[in-house]
């Protein structure tokens, strides 16, 4: 079990299921007390000698030998067919995804030796006798990076030089264990977002087409309207065992760390020519249901290669072999013997690190100049998924505006697109026309954000399908809760809409597309982030005193780490003399939303 994951972490908990799963046909069979009989088995050539149980032997309580049961042990992969307990922190025995494991296989295998080359490419040197040698190269997310600049009081891109001096520097793990095996490369999730960020968007435009609507849905499909977001696995955990009926819902694409799993085996395995499995990839997150999204059987080889004369033989090989958290990931370090705040604040330099093998790739993922897609208030601590949606649907509607309306509490939020009627279907007779403008729109695009396990609960209830009616002549399905002007139309015969602010959560199935995430306040406060206790300024029997806070004001300040990548701190790296181009369109493209004539978001 992971020695920090404990009851107190489950800040919204949903009631576990009584009914284990766990398949005792797994369970090494108890050889029984023998005598030896004869069987007059045809299939043993005759008669010949067998151990069987004597049915007629009485054995005293006292002469029974005492046995030595196997421990019984529970895999990630029991946990995700198990349909017992669901939390926001999936509470379960990992053996295989903890701090201690990273050590281990450190200490295992040494890394294979890289070289550079000219033409940025790098190549294992005597593959042949490098067997039992691995590359080990990890991810990072932006939320795990904000949890350690908050506990450190430093900025979000100091704190990611420090995770980077602590895997792959020679101040870090390299400075100790049996191979000083360290992490080749350190990525940042961000980069992959940007790809999930965007196919997203790709979905979201192509449910709405018309030949989306009128096609008939098959597993294969895109997925039906409202789409939910499939980045969260406990939210999808939960989805899978108890609310079957969303799954159509759910979006076809990989999370940031699947997708960045994938793309490292893929590329190193045919540039350096190496088998997958000598590629180990580490992901740091802030939730413990990672660990279980990296244990799925579909984030393997095997789907990518279903043919074995593609993979070649042996046991399938993870896009991602292990998935620790921000305080797991501090527990390496002092398991280590190293002191983390004494780390440097500072890049590993350049010359130290050999060039990811693809040229292209290597630009792209240690540019330049960082990135600030999609991480500022507005897109939310959770990846940004619904702001660039609602981004790109504003930049298609040219003159549309954004409206926000807050739900019962602050982690359900509504978002609904209007644009004004044009001037030939207003109704005026007598009202001002400043009036009719002001009055006058349709709604043309709504989402919602859903997080926190509570909230979910009433997302899925609302998803429900209704039941069948057996009475002759009731209704089929469940009326609209939601005001007739409010209902979203088919263009051309939209109905106006006198108010964008509707009661949120009306009707759920008039929405596109809903950004749903297990945790309370967003990916920040995953159950694997630092916590204010951690760092000693939880004392409840001090609240409200001088020093001390509350969690719920320390998130705030993980938040406040997480927007913050401001001008000085990347003016100040090194590393990101001169210009990128990529980048600086990436950044211009970043502005597109902010531009869009017409704009108006209102809070």
């Amino acid at each position: 079990m992971s020695a920090i994951l404990s009851a107190d972490d489950l800040n919204d908990f949903i009631s576990p299921g009584v009914a284990c799963i766990k398949p005792v046909e797994t369970l090494p069979l108890q050889k029984p007390e023998e005598n030896t009989v004869v069987d007059p088995c045809p299939a043993h050539n005759g008669f010949a000698e067998t151990a069987v149980q004597n049915p007629y032997e009485v054995t005293i309580e006292d002469k029974i030998p005492v046995q030595d049961y196997a421990p019984a042990q529970i895999s990630l992969t029991d946990c995700l067919a198990c349909s017992g307990c669901v939390t926001s922190a999936e509470a379960v025995l990992v053996s295989l995804q903890s701090h201690s494991e990273v050590l281990n296989i450190l200490d295992a295998h040494p890394s294979i030796p890289l070289s550079h080359e000219a033409g940025g490419q790098s190549l294992a040197e005597g593959r042949s006798g490098a067997t039992g040698g691995k590359v080990f190269v990890a991810s990072v997310s932006p939320q795990v990076r904000a949890s350690i600049a908050a506990t450190y009081g430093i900025s979000e891109l100091r704190a990611g030089w420090m995770i980077d001096q602590l895997l792959g520097g020679p101040s870090g793990l390299a400075s100790g264990g049996r191979y000083s095996s360290r992490f080749t490369w350190v990525i940042d999730t961000n980069a992959l977002r940007e790809a999930c960020l965007v196919l997203g968007a790709d979905e979201v435009v192509t449910s709405l087409s018309p030949s989306a609507t009128t096609a008939t849905p098959t597993s294969s499909s895109a997925p039906q309207k409202p789409i939910l977001t499939s980045a969260c696995p406990g939210w999808i955990c939960y989805a899978e065992k108890t609310h079957p009926h969303v799954l159509p819902h759910l979006s076809r694409l990989k999370s940031p760390q699947a997708l960045t799993g994938t793309l490292l085996k893929t590329v190193l395995s045919q540039r350096l020519n190496i088998h997958p499995d000598q590629i180990w990839h580490l992901a740091v997150m802030p939730c413990f249901d990672k660990k279980l999204e990296a244990s799925r059987e579909e984030l393997t080889d095997v789907y990518r290669h279903p043919s074995s004369a593609d993979r070649g033989s042996g046991p399938p090989v993870r896009d991602v072999d292990c998935v620790i958290t921000a305080r797991e990931l501090l527990m390496l370090a002092d398991t280590r013997g190293i002191s983390f705040p004494s780390l440097p604040q500072e890049p590993i330099p350049p010359s130290s690190t050999p060039p990811f093998p693809d040229p292209y790739l290597n630009s792209y993922l240690f540019p330049r100049k960082r990135r600030r897609r999609n991480q500022e208030p507005a897109a939310g601590p959770s990846g940004g998924y619904l702001h660039h949606v609602l981004r790109t649907q504003l930049s298609t509607h040219r003159g549309s505006k954004l409206h926000t309306t807050r739900g019962r509490n602050a982690d359900v939020v509504e978002y609904s697109i209007t644009r004004a009627l044009p001037h030939q279907n207003r109704i005026d007779g007598g009202i001002p026309v400043a009036e009719a403008e002001r009055e006058e729109a349709v709604t043309i695009f709504r989402a919602a954000r859903y997080y926190g396990f509570r909230n979910i609960q009433n997302l899925v209830r609302k998803l429900k399908p209704p039941r069948p009616r057996r009475l002759p002549g009731a209704a089929t399905t469940k009326p609209s809760l939601a005001p007739a002007s409010l209902k979203s139309a088919v263009p051309g015969t939209a109905k106006p809409v006198a108010n964008a602010s509707a009661v949120v959560g009306g009707n759920i199935n008039e929405y596109a597309y809903v950004e749903v995430m297990a945790c309370p306040g967003g990916c920040t406060n995953g159950g694997g982030q630092i916590k204010v206790d951690d760092v000693g300024l939880g004392d409840r029997s001090r609240e409200g005193r001088e020093g001390t806070m509350s969690q719920k004001e320390w998130l705030g300040r993980v938040d406040e780490a997480y927007f913050s990548m401001s001008d000085e701190d990347v003016s100040s790296s090194p590393e990101q003399d001169g210009d990128d181009e990529d980048v600086q369109m990436v950044d211009a493209d970043d502005r597109g939303g902010e531009v869009v004539d017409g704009v108006d978001v209102t809070q």
